[in-house]
């Protein structure tokens, strides 16, 4: 297997992340590479330190493609990367796994009518409010949904934090730069894996992805750019999105018509679905320790808000970047 690293810039915990993914129980032969934009990039000290700590596991790919628009996708579409596994797994740089990973991605591969494989993450937040928020959004809103959709039919999109697909597939789509021409590389990658006729399975396996944010402007920001993203992949299912917030509707119900004979009742009823919601979520993802059902209503009101923003405008920021879904 090669592991493909983007990186940009000195994130939190980047070492711990990056390591992670080097140090893995896994009998057959593994590389991880380390992608960087620049040698410039403050990244390349943690990278360097790996290297050492684990020779002939991680190397360093300096360079980008400036052909391609996605510049995740530009950081690995470059020779220097070369990647010489017969499974490739792109995995960002903000996930931290278990030593059990690789073995998790190859037990998927066993069919050879899989073509690509992803998992489920949850959020690992760090002690702001703004974080706290993200996490829940990840857990309470996008990993059941993503449940959801596979429910109804067969997963053809594939999640950013682990993306694994056979490098023979990976040729036959046109490599990597065939997932480069827009921002939603996960779901460009399984659209085509699906367009070939492979599946796309998802693991029985659950990542840790990092919820840097500190202010809520900048998770906002951050959300924003995944709505309008998800706007523009299914327009349609996005637009009825909002009845995924039942909770504030209920809320505004109750307050505005003054019903309490059916109004209360309806909004316990709700309520209580949407802790149900909640802690179903933290079981299937295994989530530990924290626990922040007390920001509910406000992560509720606040997704709300950002559907409603989403729609004005097409415009997003990613990292120093702006793009257009």
């Amino acid at each position: 297997m090669t592991i493909l690293k983007p990186i940009a810039g000195a994130e939190p915990h980047l070492y711990e992340n990056l390591r992670s993914c080097c140090d893995q129980e896994y009998d057959a032969p593994y590389e991880v590479v380390l992608c960087l934009h620049a040698a410039g990039d403050p990244a390349l000290a943690v990278a360097q330190r790996l290297v050492a700590e684990f020779p002939g596991v991680a190397r360093i790919a300096i360079g980008e493609n400036g052909a391609i628009v996605n510049p995740k996708i530009a950081n690995l579409a470059k020779p220097e990367t070369q990647p010489q596994g017969e499974i490739v797994v792109i995995a960002d740089s903000d996930i931290r796994v278990g030593r059990d990973y690789l073995r998790a991605i190859a037990a998927a591969f066993e069919s050879r009518s899989v073509g690509a494989a992803t998992c489920l993450y949850a959020g690992l937040p760090n002690a702001t409010v703004a974080s706290r928020l993200g996490a829940l959004a990840i857990e309470d809103g996008f990993i059941p949904s993503v449940l959801v959709a596979l429910a109804l039919g067969k997963l053809k999109f594939c999640l950013g934090a682990t993306m694994a697909v056979r490098q023979s597939v990976l040729r036959q789509i046109g490599g990597l730069q065939a997932l480069g021409d827009g921002i939603a590389d996960d779901h460009k990658l399984g659209e085509l894996v699906a367009a070939h006729g492979k599946e796309v399975q998802l693991l029985r396996y659950v990542v840790a992805t990092l919820v840097p944010e500190t202010r809520v402007r900048d998770l906002w920001t951050h959300e924003l750019r995944w709505a309008r993203t998800n706007r523009a992949l299914a327009p349609a299912g996005y637009a009825f999105s909002f009845l995924m917030y039942a909770l504030p509707f209920a809320l505004l119900y109750v307050a505005v018509s003054r019903d309490l004979v059916w109004g209360l009742p309806l909004l316990v009823v709700v309520a209580l679905l949407r802790l149900g919601l909640h802690y179903g979520a933290r079981f299937a993802l295994d989530v530990e320790g924290r626990d922040d059902a007390w920001l509910i209503l406000v992560r509720d009101f606040l997704s709300l808000a950002v559907w409603f923003a989403s729609f004005f405008g097409r415009r997003v920021r990613w990292r120093s970047g702006e793009y257009q879904t």
